[in-house]
C-alpha cells in the first residue's frame, strides 16, 4: 500500500491540466506512441470538439522512482465553475493535488475555489507553474501571487510545461515524496466509495471505485450500504487505457466493479460497497448531494418518445451525478422533464449529449432558478417553475436565491465589469488588489440575473481576462412578477417567466419582437402579446398570408368585391378559432439568446 499514490490534478479552465496529464503518462510509458493523442483522456467527441473537460477521468500510471516501482493513480478534473461537481468527486478519491497556474494568466477564480474544495478535504497540494515555454509568461509576479495563496516556499514551485514536458520528472518525483500514502486498515471489513459510473449496453453499470479499507476478489458477493441491494462480483479491475481486469483490489486501489447491474437507480455516487459476508458497520461520509442551480423543462419532440427520454437521462445521470429530473407536463408541449442544471454550459451539455449518445430529438424550456414562496397562511412552498406559481393573491412575498459572486480581472476592465454586476442588481461587498493589475471583487447577486448570458457579457467586456466563480448563499425577498407569453389570447407555458419587476416590461417587449420574427405565417393574424397578469405590456401582429380573391373581379360594382372578402373574412375566423399555432424549435432557444 505504501507504493501506491492517489492525486488529481486542478486548475482554472484553460490552464493545461489536460496536456500536462499527456505528457505524464507518456513519461511513465502509460500510452504508447501508437495510441497517442492531444488530450488521450478527453474521450468524449464534445470535449475534443469544445477543448474542454467534461468528465473527470480516472486512470493508473506504474512510475519506477530510485529503483522502487510506484503505483500512481491519476484523476484529471474539469476546470469550468459548471462541473464543479466532478472536481469534488474527484477530491473526494484522492490524498494529494497537483495545483496548476498558467505562467501566462495567473491565478484565477476557479484555481481558489477548486484549491479550497481540496485543503477541505485535507490534501497535500503540489503547486504547478505551467505554461513555462510561452513567450508571454510572467513566473516571478505568478510565483508571488501563488506563495500569497497557499503560503508555501518559492523553491518548492515547480517550472512546467505540458507542451515541451519540461518538469515533469520534477513532478513525479514531488508527488511520490510529498503526497501521501492512502491510509486504510487493509484487515478492516471492506469499504469502497464509489466515485463515478459509466452504463455499458453490454454489460449493464460499471461503478469506479476507491477501496478505502479491506480488499475486493473476482466473485466476491458485494452489498450496495445506501441501496441494500446485494450483488456477485463478477469482474474487478483497475483504469488503463482500457479496463484491465485484476483478480482481487486492495485497500487504496483505485478501480472498477462489474456486477451485472441493469437498473440505473440502483448505483449512486457516493455510495459505498461492501462485502455481505464481512460487511462494515457504516457508510464512509462527507458526500453531499448536489444543489442544481438552474431548472429547465426538456421535452421530446415527437410525445411517443417520453419513455426512451426517461432511460435516457437515467443512463446519463449514472456518467454525470450532478443531474436531477423529476416527471412534468405543460399545456404547450406535452410531457417531459424538469431538469436541473448546475449552470447553462452544463445545460447546453447535456442537451448536446442526449442528441449524440441517445440519439434524442428534444424541446428545452426557458431556463430559470427555484423560488420561494411564502404564502399568507406562513407556509413555504418551493417553486421551479413559473407555472408552478399559486394564485396572486395567496402570496404574501416571494424569495429568491442570492450569490456570492467573485470576480478576478486586470485593474484596466474594473469600471465595466462593476457596472454589469450593478446593472444585474448586484451589491459591491468587496474591492482587493491582488497584484499590482489584478483586482478581485466580490458582489452579491441574485442567481436568476447571472443566468443568461451573464458569464459571456462578463468575458466580452473583459477580452476573456476575467474570471468568475460563485457559491449560492441565502434567499431574500424580492418583488418579482409572472411574465405571461400569449398566442392568440393561449398562454404558452414554455415561455413565462419569473422576473424581477424593473426587467419585466423591456424583456416583453423584446420577446414579442423576436418571436414576431419566428412565428411562421399563418392563413389567419397571430396576436402575440407580454402580459403580467391581466394587463398586457405589449404587442405584435405576425400578419395572415392572404389569397388575392378580388382578382378576378375588373370593373363593376363594389359589393361584388366586398362580398368575396366578407366571404373570405368568415374563413379566416372560423379557421382562427380551429387553427393553432406551432411554436418552432429555434423561438424557444432565441429567447435564451436575446440581448
Amino acid at each position: 500500500m505504501d507504493k501506491i499514490r492517489n492525486f488529481c490534478i486542478i486548475a482554472h479552465i484553460d490552464h493545461g491540466k489536460s496536456t500536462l496529464a499527456d505528457r505524464m503518462l507518456q513519461v511513465t510509458n502509460t500510452v504508447s506512441e501508437r495510441d497517442s493523442q492531444a488530450q488521450v483522456l478527453d474521450d468524449m467527441d464534445l470535449e475534443r470538439e469544445r477543448g474542454i473537460t467534461i468528465k473527470s477521468h480516472a486512470i493508473q500510471m506504474d512510475y519506477n522512482y530510485q529503483g522502487t516501482d510506484y503505483i500512481l493513480n491519476l484523476i484529471d478534473t474539469p476546470g469550468h465553475v459548471d462541473f464543479s461537481y466532478e472536481v469534488s468527486r474527484s477530491i473526494a478519491a484522492c490524498e494529494g493535488a497537483l495545483l496548476i497556474v498558467d505562467a501566462t494568466q495567473g491565478i484565477q477564480a476557479q484555481t481558489i475555489s477548486n484549491l479550497f474544495m481540496a485543503l477541505e478535504h485535507d490534501l497535500e497540494i503540489i503547486p504547478v507553474l505551467n505554461k513555462m515555454d510561452m513567450a508571454s509568461a510572467m513566473p516571478d509576479e505568478v510565483k508571488d501571487q501563488i506563495v500569497d495563496l497557499i503560503g508555501c516556499d518559492r523553491d518548492t514551485i515547480i517550472e512546467a510545461s505540458g507542451k515541451t514536458g519540461m518538469g515533469v520528472d520534477d513532478i513525479l518525483r514531488d508527488i511520490i515524496e510529498k503526497i501521501p500514502a492512502p491510509k486504510g486498515d487493509a484487515n478492516a471489513p471492506l469499504q469502497a466509495l464509489i466515485f463515478d459510473s459509466v452504463f455499458n449496453s453490454f454489460r449493464g453499470i460499471i461503478a469506479y471505485i476507491k477501496v478505502v479499507s479491506g480488499e475486493v476478489s473476482k466473485g466476491d458477493l458485494v452489498k450496495f450500504v445506501n441501496t441494500d441491494k446485494e450483488y456477485k462480483a463478477d469482474e474487478v479491475g483497475v483504469l488503463r487505457l482500457e479496463q484491465e481486469p485484476r483478480k482481487i483490489l486492495r485497500t487504496g486501489d483505485v478501480g472498477y466493479i462489474i456486477s451485472g447491474i441493469k437498473t440505473s437507480k440502483e448505483v449512486k455516487v457516493g455510495d459505498t460497497i461492501t462485502k455481505i459476508s464481512n460487511p462494515c458497520e457504516k457508510g464512509i461520509e462527507g458526500f453531499e448531494d448536489v444543489k442544481p442551480m438552474v431548472f429547465a423543462g426538456i421535452y421530446p419532440v415527437d410525445a411517443d418518445d417520453y419513455e426512451d427520454l426517461r432511460a435516457s437521462l437515467e443512463k446519463l445521470q449514472l456518467n454525470d451525478a450532478s443531474l436531477t429530473f423529476e416527471p412534468e407536463s405543460s399545456a404547450a408541449l406535452g410531457f417531459g422533464f424538469r431538469c436541473g442544471f448546475l449552470g447553462l454550459l452544463h445545460m447546453e451539455i447535456i442537451q448536446e449529449r442526449l442528441d449524440r449518445e441517445f440519439g434524442m430529438d428534444v424541446i428545452t424550456t426557458v431556463p430559470n432558478v427555484s423560488f420561494n414562496v411564502i404564502n399568507k397562511k406562513g407556509e413555504k412552498i418551493e417553486v421551479h417553475n413559473p407555472s408552478g406559481l399559486p394564485k396572486e393573491t395567496t402570496i404574501d412575498f416571494i424569495e429568491e436565491p442570492y450569490i456570492h459572486a467573485q470576480i478576478i480581472s486586470k485593474a484596466d476592465y474594473i469600471g465595466h465589469i462593476m457596472k454589469l454586476c450593478i446593472d444585474k442588481r448586484g451589491l459591491l461587498k468587496n474591492q482587493v488588489y491582488l497584484t499590482g493589475n489584478r483586482v478581485e471583487v466580490t458582489f452579491d447577486m441574485p442567481l436568476s440575473e447571472i443566468v443568461f448570458d451573464f458569464y459571456d457579457k462578463l468575458k466580452s467586456i473583459s477580452k476573456g481576462y476575467a474570471s468568475f466563480d460563485y457559491h449560492i448563499t441565502d434567499f431574500k425577498p424580492a418583488k418579482l412578477v409572472k411574465l405571461d407569453i400569449l398566442l392568440n389570447g393561449e398562454s404558452v407555458d414554455a415561455l413565462s417567466a419569473l422576473i424581477h419587476v424593473d426587467n419585466a416590461v423591456d424583456l416583453g417587449r423584446r420577446m414579442c419582437s423576436k418571436l414576431k420574427e419566428l412565428i411562421p405565417r399563418q392563413q389567419f393574424d397571430i396576436a402575440i402579446q407580454a402580459a403580467i397578469g391581466a394587463k398586457i405590456i405589449s404587442r405584435e401582429t405576425v400578419k395572415a398570408v392572404r389569397k388575392d380573391v378580388t382578382a378576378k373581379c375588373y370593373g363593376g360594382d363594389i359589393t361584388r368585391k366586398r362580398k368575396l372578402l366578407e366571404k373570405q373574412k368568415k374563413g379566416k375566423k372560423r379557421m382562427r378559432q380551429v387553427g393553432n399555432v406551432e411554436v418552432p424549435q429555434k423561438a424557444f432557444l432565441a429567447v435564451l439568446k436575446l440581448d
